[in-house]
């Protein structure tokens, strides 16, 4: 699953399912995913409800990679400090937020 797909269907899905454990991240995040499959998405865990929308907005936390990179951690979770650390994955913002994502992804 790219992230144009997972950004605007299944996440949206999953924020619905369960928007307490969503809100409890208490971030907006910018979502930047470059490539075939990719977009920017706003990830707003502190609205009620939770949104993800296609585009930019303002973030406490932005993070920018490939959509190779994208699918990477969604089959393997632990790849995403690995492709930090080689520069692949970029945050800007509050990192520590970024760490928190996964409880989500």
């Amino acid at each position: 699953m790219d992230a144009k797909e997972y950004f605007t269907t299944e996440l949206p899905k999953k924020l619905a399912a369960d928007p307490a454990s969503a809100r409890s991240v208490a971030a907006v995040f910018q979502m930047n995913v470059t490539g075939d499959g990719g977009g920017s998405w706003t990830v707003d865990l502190k609205s009620d409800p939770p949104t993800s929308k296609e585009g930019t907005g303002a973030a406490d936390c932005t993070i920018t990679m490939t959509n190779d990179d994208f699918k990477a951690i969604r089959t393997n979770p632990q790849a995403a400090m690995q492709l930090f650390f080689q520069g692949k994955l970029k945050v800007q913002g509050n990192p520590m937020l970024a760490t928190k994502l996964q409880k989500i992804l």
